[in-house]
């Protein structure tokens, strides 16, 4: 694994393969130059957009047949590439931005040519996700990326519940449209205290990344109108022991809740957790004098 090579032979296409390849989140300069060797080489690249990669592809002077592959044609779209790699053409897969697959189109393709034995070969490069987990000053040992919070507010709530109480750095993806909501939201589920790595518009003019616990970044972001633009990523630090315990205890208790009265609900729980009956008593009446938001 430690033995490195820049050699034209190395870089060269073969026939027959699926190339996943990464390209810029903002910096055209980020785009490798084995991802362009790549990109010039295969008979055919797949693309989120054909038109915002044409632009980029163009940039950088390389012309080859675009085919669009997205959430809406990927299963469609796949027994054709899949025709095409038999045959023993090269084909590589790019999305809008970042790396294809980091919620972006390619995961049915890859799993289709890894099924029929095609080999698939990546061409790493940028991915927001990786890049804000490298700048947050938050541990990155163990880490969980969750892609987009739900758009409601009840289903974003109900997932932030669910991955709160991990112990591992949580990241997600958030836009314009609902990043103070989603801040709003993290302090009702998480608490005011749980640090969070903001980092918005990575590698391109406007970049910016702040840490600081969540209450502060609500006031962070709404102090300056221009802080809420552009796109997000949100890097958020895993769970103290004693508080991922008691997040479990609450979501158990929530679900719980819904069929059992408070004392029937703490009796389960307790056989299930290990946890006192007595505390699980309390925490089950506060959930239902809270309406089961705490």
């Amino acid at each position: 694994m430690s033995e490195l090579s820049s050699s034209t032979a190395e870089n060269a296409v073969a026939p027959g393969h699926l190339y996943v390849v990464a390209t810029p989140i903002g910096n055209l300069g980020d785009l490798s130059p084995r991802a362009q060797a790549v990109l010039r080489g295969v008979d055919r690249i797949c693309a989120e957009d054909t038109r915002t990669s044409g632009s980029l592809l163009a940039h950088f002077g390389i012309q080859r047949p675009l085919s669009p592959l997205h959430e809406h044609n990927e299963d469609r779209a796949v027994a054709d590439v899949l025709a095409q790699l038999r045959e023993g053409r090269a084909v590589a897969v790019i999305s809008d931005a970042g790396t294809p697959l980091i919620s972006d189109p390619g995961f049915v393709l890859v799993r289709a040519a890894r099924e029929a034995g095609i080999p698939v070969i990546a061409v790493p490069g940028p991915c927001a996700a990786i890049a804000a987990l490298s700048l947050a000053g938050l541990p990155s040992d163990a880490f969980c990326f969750a892609g987009f919070l739900p758009h409601k507010q009840s289903a974003r709530r109900e997932r932030l519940r669910e991955l709160g109480g991990l112990p591992q750095t949580l990241i997600f993806y958030e836009s314009s449209h609902r990043i103070a909501e989603t801040l709003d939201d993290l302090v009702a589920e998480l608490g005011p205290e749980r640090r969070v790595c903001l980092a918005r518009e990575i590698t391109k003019r406007f970049e910016q990344s702040v840490l600081l616990p969540a209450s502060e970044l609500v006031a962070w972001l709404a102090a300056d109108s221009n802080r809420g633009r552009g796109e997000f990523v949100l890097v958020i630090e895993g769970a103290p022991a004693a508080s991922a315990g008691k997040i479990e205890q609450l979501r158990l208790l929530r679900v719980l809740l819904k069929e059992l009265s408070p004392a029937k609900a703490a009796r389960v729980a307790a056989e299930l957790t290990g946890a006192r009956k007595n505390e699980l008593y309390a925490l089950a009446m506060e959930l239902g004098s809270s309406g089961g938001s705490e």
